[in-house]
């Protein structure tokens, strides 16, 4: 019985993971109800400026951005500041067109008694993180902005983050990301859903609970001095914000968040588009976790923050957890069926799909406070389960993804192509930056659709159906990705 006591423990240590993830988030979502409730007490508002305000470069890293770029210049250059305070800095790596655009667009606002510089680095090094770096290096302002192609601030920005550096201890305010083609199709909405819960209840409950955050990359506003203290930008992981984010608040800077202030961004419209940047992410988590977990623990914080930490930073490693119990769910029929003595075993271990509820509460309660109206219950039923089974099918892409970053597998940046469409009827086929081929991946996707379809039948045979809609969501999942991942190359 040696390999089936392997499969229980396996089996139960992933499930004993993806449990303690899911109290960590219901936590995170009593931290976020206890800062709305003083929120109600105590309107929130932005400090008065005293004196002066300070000089701000906004960076704008950019590399084949030409669908986006127009409006994202606009955007910066109608920020409501002070001219002779405001910097722009157009950080472009591009190899095509897009520096033509840029070369235009920087004449044009020239002209308007704007400081914007197109900047081009002489080699192309580091990726994103070597173009801020380069960029810093030029300029004396004290603040630093950084927008990525796909987002349009809006005009009061600055004016409602810049206050809070009054306090000297902060040294990053970053603001909540919204979506300017959310309502574009399924795929867009199921996306906003998710991060709409990272940048409500899981920013401000880490916020209020006196633990780690994140800057998300973009959105946001560096105190440069801070990024000095911690070491500068390096491009050792696929996520330089997670990583410089971390190794700043171990320096002991504070960083603020602030959920009422929206920058609007794009999100991606195709599957593949949206595999790439959960690629990026969850593997660049990996890495910041490898590279920067040990540093958490000998930290003199406090021992919950350290526990907060350990969930935000292997945050992405619960796939590879979902993963494991949904493969070995089926063979675990199999044994519950022939091993009857086991029965209480099984039935101590299924109170921990206990677990999916608190997913349920996290999410219900962001959705909640974002929309803020009566349809918001039949919208959350209508969506939350889509959102788990979709996920519940990227679980093999994004798995793998967070194994090469705990093993340390290198791979380059790779930027998630941007449209400029929100128009359901406008096509993005003749989107140049679109490379489409056929991944083995989603051979492998489709060969799970079918496993969990012959577990549905495994466990209708068995009489057993405990684990029927588990299987089906997983079935549907892998269904859904596999087709959306094919999709784009039928078309």
């Amino acid at each position: 019985m040696t390999w089936e006591w392997f499969i229980i423990v396996l089996y139960g240590l992933s499930l004993l993971f993806i449990f303690f993830f899911s109290l960590g988030q219901l936590h995170l979502t009593f931290h976020y109800l206890k800062a709305k409730k003083k929120q109600k007490k105590n309107a929130v508002q932005t400090p008065e400026m005293k004196g002066d305000y300070p000089k701000v470069c906004v960076q704008l890293p950019i590399f084949n951005e030409k669908y986006v770029v127009n409006r994202l210049v606009d955007a910066v250059c109608e920020l409501d500041y002070p001219n002779e305070l405001l910097e722009i800095q157009l950080l472009d790596d591009s190899t095509d067109e897009t520096t033509e655009i840029l070369e235009a667009k920087t004449q044009y606002w020239q002209l308007k008694g704007k400081n914007i510089q197109l900047i081009r680095r002489p080699e192309r090094v580091d990726f994103k993180a070597g173009a801020l770096k380069y960029g810093m290096e030029l300029t004396d302002a004290e603040f630093i902005a950084i927008f990525d192609a796909d987002f349009l601030p809006q005009a009061h920005f600055l004016k409602v983050t810049i206050p809070h550096f009054q306090n000297e201890k902060v040294g990053v305010v970053q603001t909540r990301w919204g979506h300017v083609n959310k309502d574009y199709s399924l795929l867009t909405r199921l996306q906003a859903f998710g991060l709409d819960a990272h940048f409500t209840v899981e920013q401000v409950g880490r916020n209020t609970a006196g633990s780690f955050i994140n800057f998300n990359g973009t959105g946001g506003v560096w105190r440069k001095e801070t990024i000095i203290d911690a070491g500068g930008w390096s491009a050792d992981t696929l996520t330089e914000d997670l990583d410089l984010s971390y190794r700043s608040q171990l320096k002991g800077w504070e960083f603020l968040y602030k959920e009422d202030v929206e920058s609007p961004a794009e999100l991606p419209i195709i599957m593949p588009a949206i595999k790439s940047q959960q690629f990026r992410w969850n593997k660049g988590g990996a890495e910041t976790a490898r590279k920067n977990f040990l540093n958490v623990l000998k930290s003199p914080i406090k021992f919950s923050n350290k526990l907060h930490a350990f969930f935000h930073l292997f945050n992405s490693s619960i796939f590879i957890a979902i993963l494991i119990t949904a493969v070995l769910s089926v063979p675990m029929l199999w044994i519950k069926s022939i091993h009857p003595e086991l029965a209480l075993l099984f039935q101590v271990g299924s109170v921990f799909l206990l677990g999916f509820f608190s997913i349920a509460i996290f999410y219900w309660v962001a959705n909640k406070h974002l929309m803020k109206g009566i349809k918001h219950g039949k919208y959350f039923f209508k969506t939350f389960p889509l959102f788990i089974t979709v996920s519940m099918g990227l679980s093999l892409h994004n798995a793998l993804a967070v194994a090469e970053g705990l093993l340390g597998f290198k791979s380059a940046f790779i930027r998630t192509p941007k449209f400029n469409i929100s128009d359901k009827n406008k096509s993005w086929k003749d989107n140049q930056y679109i490379k489409l081929q056929f991944s083995w991946l989603s051979v492998l996707e489709i060969f799970l659709a079918l496993y969990f379809a012959f577990a549905i039948f495994l466990g209708i045979s068995l009489g057993d159906y405990g684990l029927i809609i588990f299987h089906l969501m997983l079935m549907l999942g892998f269904l859904m990705v596999f087709y959306h991942s094919v999709k784009p190359q039928l078309k």
